[in-house]
């Protein structure tokens, strides 16, 4: 576990990289997190996966798995790729703040 400094606030993350405490969330830092995973910029779009990731994972403790994201939030599997290259999933859940999600390598 370790602990970063992010927009004045202490962050706790997980040996993965993973948020420990969900609740410290905003969308600024979002922003921060996203440039430390390699996208400059969050989209609407980007906030809309993200917003479903961070419901899921609130109303059931874990966040959605690759295929219930495509079925469930309105954004295909083509477009999900290109909004969180290499593992939409995982890197989603990063920069929502929540845990990883089960089944995510």
């Amino acid at each position: 576990m370790s602990t970063q400094t992010i927009l004045d606030q202490e962050i706790s993350f997980d040996d993965e990289g993973f948020m420990t405490d969900h609740t410290q969330w905003s969308p600024e830092l979002a922003a921060e997190l996203a440039k430390a995973n390699g996208l400059e910029e969050l989209t609407d779009r980007h906030f809309l996966v993200i917003d479903f990731m961070r419901k899921t994972f609130i109303e059931t403790g874990s966040g959605p798995t690759i295929r219930r994201l495509t079925k469930q939030s309105g954004v295909p599997t083509k477009e999900l790729y290109a909004l969180f290259p290499g593992a939409p999933a995982k890197k989603a859940a990063l920069i929502a703040g929540i845990k990883k999600p089960v089944g995510c390598i």
